[in-house]
C-alpha cells in the first residue's frame, strides 16, 4: 500500500459529477470529503491535511501544494491538466493522474453536432419559424440562411490525439477531405500532416482537438483569422485559451469566418466581460457551456476510472500518471 492506513480523501469539486452517477468504493480504509464546490480562497484549507486530492476544474497552485504536507496523490477528473502546478508536484513527489480515452465518442459527436448546426443554419432557422417567418413567407419553405453539405469539403483537424483521430474518422464517412494540422511554426513533421498555415487557408471547417499549454494559449488570433481564405467554421471543443477571443468576435462580426461553434471559453462560466456575449445572439455563433464531454455514457466512465486511479495507486501500482515526481 503506498498511502498510510485511513487515508483522508477529498474531492474538491463533486458538483462536477452528476448525483446520478454512483462512485465505486475505494478499497482502502479512508475518510472520504466531498465538497460540492470550492473557491480558489478555500484550497489551501481543504486539502491542507489531505493524502489524496481529488479535483475537476479547481486549481491546485503551487502555494497551496506546499502547505499541504500529506499530500501525495492528485487525481484530476479530466484529462486536461493545466489546473495543477506539475513542477510543484514533481519536487514533492505528489503524483498527478488524469482520466484518458473516456470521451472518443462524446467529443466527436458533440463536435459534429456544431457542425451540422453551423453548417445548414438549424439554430436561426428554427428561431425564425418561432417568429412567424415560415406563414409570412407564403410557400412551403424559406431560404433566408446559407446552408450548404459536407460532403466534399475540407475538414482541418488541429490536434492528432485520439479525439482528433475520432473527429477525422465521421469526417471521412461524410465524405470529407481531411488534414491534419502540424504543429504552428513546424514543416519536419511528415507527409500525414498539413503545414499549419495550409490548414487555415485551405478547410472549410476547422475544429480543435489539442491541449492548452504555453505553445498553443492563443494558437488562433488576428493573424490566422486573416489566413483563413474559405471563411471557415471554427469549432472548440478542447480548452478556452487556445483561440483569442476578442479575436474571434472580430473574425465574427467582419465575416473572415462563416461561424463558430464553442463549447469552451478562458473563464468557466461564461463571465459577463468576456467579449463573446457581443456575439451571443449572432446566427452563426454557438456556444454551449462545456458539455461536450458530458454523455451519460462517457461520465460512467469518468467516474469509474476516476476511482480506479486512486485505487491503482494505493495498491503500488499508479497508472495514467501524467507528471515525473521526484
Amino acid at each position: 500500500m503506498t498511502t498510510v492506513s485511513n487515508s483522508r480523501v477529498v474531492f474538491l469539486d463533486k458538483a462536477t459529477i452528476p448525483t446520478s452517477t454512483k462512485l465505486k468504493e475505494l478499497t482502502f480504509p479512508h475518510t472520504l470529503e466531498l465538497h460540492e464546490k470550492t473557491n480558489q480562497a478555500e484550497v489551501a484549507e481543504r486539502i491542507r491535511d489531505a493524502d489524496i486530492v481529488i479535483t475537476n476544474k479547481v486549481k491546485l497552485g503551487g502555494e497551496a501544494i506546499a502547505q499541504a504536507k500529506n499530500l501525495k496523490l492528485i487525481a484530476i477528473a479530466a484529462t486536461g491538466s493545466d489546473n495543477v502546478d506539475l513542477p510543484a508536484c514533481n519536487e514533492r513527489g505528489i503524483t498527478v493522474c488524469n482520466i484518458r480515452n473516456y470521451a472518443r465518442n462524446t467529443v466527436p459527436e458533440h463536435t459534429f453536432a456544431l457542425i451540422f448546426a453551423l453548417r445548414r443554419s438549424i439554430a436561426p432557422y428554427r428561431s425564425a419559424v418561432q417568429a412567424g417567418r415560415w406563414q409570412e413567407s407564403g410557400q412551403f419553405c424559406f431560404f433566408d440562411y446559407p446552408i450548404s453539405d459536407l460532403a466534399g469539403s475540407t475538414l482541418g483537424i488541429i490536434g492528432d490525439g485520439v479525439l482528433g483521430k475520432a473527429t477525422a474518422e465521421i469526417g471521412k464517412a461524410l465524405g470529407m477531405t481531411i488534414l491534419f494540422s502540424a504543429f504552428k511554426g513546424r514543416s519536419d513533421m511528415g507527409a500525414l500532416y498539413a503545414e499549419f498555415e495550409q490548414v487555415l487557408a485551405e478547410s472549410d471547417v476547422i475544429t480543435l482537438h489539442c491541449p492548452l499549454v504555453d505553445g498553443t494559449r492563443n494558437l488562433i488570433g488576428d493573424a490566422e483569422f486573416a489566413q483563413m481564405k474559405r471563411r471557415p467554421l471554427l469549432i472548440n471543443t478542447a480548452r478556452g485559451g487556445l483561440v483569442d477571443e476578442s479575436a474571434l468576435v472580430r473574425a465574427m462580426k467582419s465575416g473572415q469566418i462563416s461561424g463558430a461553434g464553442f463549447d469552451v471559453v478562458t473563464q468557466e462560466p461564461l463571465s459577463d466581460d468576456n467579449p463573446l456575449t457581443e456575439i451571443l445572439s449572432h446566427p452563426g455563433f454557438i456556444l454551449t457551456p462545456h458539455i461536450a464531454w458530458a454523455s451519460k455514457e462517457a461520465i460512467h466512465s469518468l467516474a469509474d476510472q476516476l476511482m480506479d486511479n486512486v485505487n491503482a495507486y494505493v495498491q503500488g501500482m499508479p497508472i495514467n500518471v501524467v507528471n515525473n515526481p521526484a
